[in-house]
This record gives structure tokens, sequence and C-alpha cells, in this order.
């Protein structure tokens, strides 16, 4: 199957923000993705055309499939009226630098929660080994392409599993916990695609172990929603700082006074405020 698009979309920068996760099927040269699908399948997304005349050719998706990858990588909606959004704003020119970057969303709901979870409070090159470890002993790999195990799978053990791992004890509970509610069907991630981004928010801290930005996280990565922006984040309070030539991190009221001039895209802002420090 072949995609022509009729917006700018930068699918060089895509798989570089992708490669910065290790489990990640990325071919940089062959300009490449490999993603498993939740039938069992790997499907290939390669970039054919240019970041102006963009054209990808998908291969190995059935038609129920290829609508959730052109979904996933944004290939659905235009990046266009993001882009104008932006022009009359104070992040004008990162989102001229990164024009036609997409919000790409993980490659399984399961997936990121538990990435988000296992990410918590952690640098980032030792949450994507602890992420590594965790889908490496419990995932499948098929045509060297990694997913991550089932819900089922990770419900059936105990903390003392994941603390081999290098888990602390109680990342090890939340990560089985969540597992078991998701096996349980109490959590039902799948139909989350169809609510509100409050409504959701608001059953995930519910459960122990999930707080605002995981939420967030989840909202944003997970299920592609348009108009987050997690204020406690570290790395968004230094990118600002650089942004606007500040010698200390802005308070969090300065950065939820400009809230609403970046509205209804804050998710962009927060993806172009980190890619201009990644």
């Amino acid at each position: 199957m072949e995609i022509n698009l009729p917006f700018t979309y930068d699918f060089d920068r895509t798989l570089e923000r992708l490669s910065l996760d290790p489990l990640h099927a990325i071919d940089l040269s062959e300009k490449a993705v490999r993603l498993p699908m939740p039938e069992g399948n790997i499907v290939k997304v390669k970039a054919t055309g240019s970041t102006d005349q963009p054209k990808f050719e998908i291969t190995g998706a059935d038609p129920d499939q290829l609508k959730e990858i052109k979904h996933i990588f944004h290939f659905d909606r235009s990046l266009e009226n993001i882009h104008q959004h932006f022009q009359s704003t104070n992040l004008a020119h990162l989102f001229q630098e990164h024009r036609g970057t997409p919000l790409v969303r993980e490659f399984s709901l399961y997936g990121s929660l538990m990435k988000s979870i296992i990410h918590q409070q952690l640098n980032l090159a030792f949450a994507h080994t602890l992420t590594s470890r965790f889908v490496q002993n419990f995932g499948e790999q098929k045509e060297g392409v990694w997913s991550y195990p089932s819900a089922e799978k990770i419900a059936k053990l105990e903390p003392p599993d994941l603390r081999e791992l290098q888990f602390s004890t109680r990342k090890a509970e939340y990560v089985i916990g969540l597992s078991r509610a998701i096996a349980a069907g109490t959590l039902r991630l799948e139909e989350m695609k169809n609510r509100e981004d409050g409504e959701i928010a608001a059953e995930l801290v519910a459960y122990r172990g999930i707080g605002p930005w995981t939420a967030q996280s989840f909202l944003m990565f997970g299920l592609g929603r348009p108009n987050l922006f997690p204020l406690a984040d570290i790395g968004l309070q230094n990118a600002l700082k650089i942004q606007w030539e500040r010698s200390e991190k802005p308070k969090i009221e300065e950065i939820t006074a400009h809230l609403p001039e970046w509205e209804p895209y804050l998710s962009y802002a927060a993806l172009y405020l980190w890619r201009s420090i990644e």
C-alpha cells in the first residue's frame, strides 16, 4: 500500500525520535520502521518521498491495521493547521525549525502505560534499560521486532520477579497491580479511545502508581490526545528555560499563563519543546 500525504511531514525527525527507544526496530538508512501488531504480524512503514512531498510504503497490514497505522503515525490528519496556529505565539521559531514533526503514538496501549510507569523518576538512559529488560524477559520477538508482554502474563508475576531486573519494590508492585487490573477487565484501555481526557485521567489516577504525569503521558503517547502539557515535567521546564533565555527554570505559574496561547495543541508544544533538548 502506498500513501501520499498532502501536507509537510518530516519522517527523518520522526524516526530520529523513535530511535531514542532501543526497543523500536528502526532502520535510519532505509528510512523505515517495523512495528508489531496485536494480531501477531509485523508491519513495515517506509518513507519513499520527501518532507515536502511525503510518500510512504506500508507492507504487511490488512485494511483495519492500515487505518490504525495511519492514526499512530498521524497520517490521517494534517499538521498544517497546528503549524499555522503557533506562528502567532512565542514558540513560532520552534515550530518553524521542527515543522512537520508529528505526535506519534506508542504502538501498544498496554506498552504505553507500562513504559510510563517504568520511566517514572528515572534518568532516560536507565529508564530505557529497565524497559528493555522488562520486554526482553517477558515479551516476544518476531522477525527482530520486540513486542510488550500481555497484561495476563505480567499479572501472574510477583514483585521479586521484577526486582531481579532492578525494579524497585514499589515500581514492581505498580506494574503487576495494573497488569492484574487490566487482565481482570477492571481497567479497560481499549475502551478509553472513545472517552474524554478528564474522565480517563480521573480513572487512571485512582490506581496505585499513576499520578497526573503518568496519566498525561498515557493520554498523549498512548491515545494521541492533542491538548496536554505536563507542567511538572522537568524536561519541559528546562526546555522553556533555554527558549526563554532564563538563568533559572520558569515557575509553573508563569508557564500556566502561556497555556491559553498554545491551546488547543498543548501536546505539540510539549513535543516540540522536548525535541529542542533531545
